[in-house]
């Protein structure tokens, strides 16, 4: 605003400068002629001078406009119509420092802006697609050798057993990586919209532990649950997802006879869940990105997700409020913690 106001206080003052030139230098001229002369012919001399001097202006005020508006539009005008095109590279150098910029600079500098981030989204998409491809492809070429080979006939009942599970296998990771994708492009589009109501956080808890209960038991890893009787105003649907995936992983990279601790206590206003595992562990600079679509930090384990679960986690712990954070060291375990309001 102070920049519009700036050029629009500078334009009036060009425009009465110029108006008071004008009149200064007709009384000048005026003053000049020959007292004794036709009022006629003075009538025309004035009206030349006048038409001289408008004449001047004009062409003044047309190059004005040439350098001040005229290039700054066609600039933005060719800007826009890259960006429209699908040229996310441009950028625009704006004509004035700082402290001296006016509404077309301001323009430019908000062109630059828009298109760094359509090219920041265009890169996400992207990768986002190339991703989903290359996820996709495993489980489907499971599949099909595996059907080809039953197809062909297997040998004998243990084999064809063995290359049903695995198709079984497939088909599971191939439904939970839709499943997944599905879930986080509504997250991300807020499609949908948490309900939040009152509810007992640690029984939560619990029936999300029990679900993993056979997992845990053929593991032989020992279960630890320290959760206090909690209330808590949220959105129960939303940090299902949380839990599941947050006890999925600890499971899943927790070794024979390993430990994993589920825990909840309340400071205050807050509700602190925290699940940690024995298992494998992650290097601090896994831990940077292990909240982006996709990454997967322990890549031995690869084949057992689709990178899309602690994004998710994220996606949720962020829309309802919350914070999350992880503390691990390789070959020790990793710790999740995670704080939500409404106690």
């Amino acid at each position: 605003m102070k920049r519009r106001s700036g050029a629009s206080a500078l334009d009036a003052a060009i425009f009465f400068l110029t108006v008071a030139a004008i009149v200064t230098v007709a009384v000048l001229v005026y003053s000049a002629l020959p007292a004794d002369m036709a009022d006629g012919a003075k009538a025309g001399i004035m009206l030349g001078v006048i038409a001289a001097l408008a004449l001047f202006c004009t062409a003044a005020d047309l190059v004005r406009r040439k350098l001040t508006e005229d290039r700054p539009v066609q600039k933005i005008l060719d800007a826009t119509d890259a960006i429209a095109a699908g040229d996310f590279s441009v950028r625009l150098q704006p004509r004035h420092l700082y402290r001296h910029r006016d509404q077309y600079d301001a323009i430019m500098e908000n062109l630059n802006k828009m298109a760094a981030e359509l090219s920041r989204t265009e890169m996400l998409h992207n990768d986002f697609v190339s991703n989903v491809s290359h996820e996709l492809k495993t489980p489907i070429a499971v599949i099909r050798n595996y059907a080809e080979a039953l197809a062909n006939g297997a040998p004998d009942e243990e084999t064809r057993r063995k290359y049903a599970d695995a198709l079984v296998a497939a088909s599971k990771r191939l439904t939970a990586l839709v499943t997944n994708v599905l879930k986080l492009n509504k997250l991300e589009n807020q499609t949908l919209s948490p309900a939040f109501r009152r509810f007992r956080l640690d029984e939560m808890l619990a029936e999300a532990a029990l679900a993993y209960e056979d997992a845990i038991e053929r593991k032989h890893i020992d279960l630890i649950c320290d959760l206090e009787e909690t209330e808590i105003t949220s959105a129960p649907d939303y940090l299902e997802i949380v839990w599941n995936n947050l006890l999925s992983n600890a499971v899943k990279f927790t070794g024979e006879g390993g430990t994993i601790s589920l825990s909840l206590r309340t400071e205050g206003s807050k509700a602190i869940v925290r699940v940690a595992d024995t298992g494998c562990g992650i290097s601090a600079e896994t831990g940077k990105h292990i909240f982006e679509k996709f990454y997967q930090g322990e890549r031995s384990h690869a084949q057992e997700g689709n990178g899309l679960g602690l994004a998710l986690v994220k996606k949720v712990i962020d829309l309802i409020g919350g914070e999350i954070s992880v503390e691990s060291e390789v070959g020790k375990g990793s710790a999740f913690t995670v704080t939500l309001h409404g106690v």
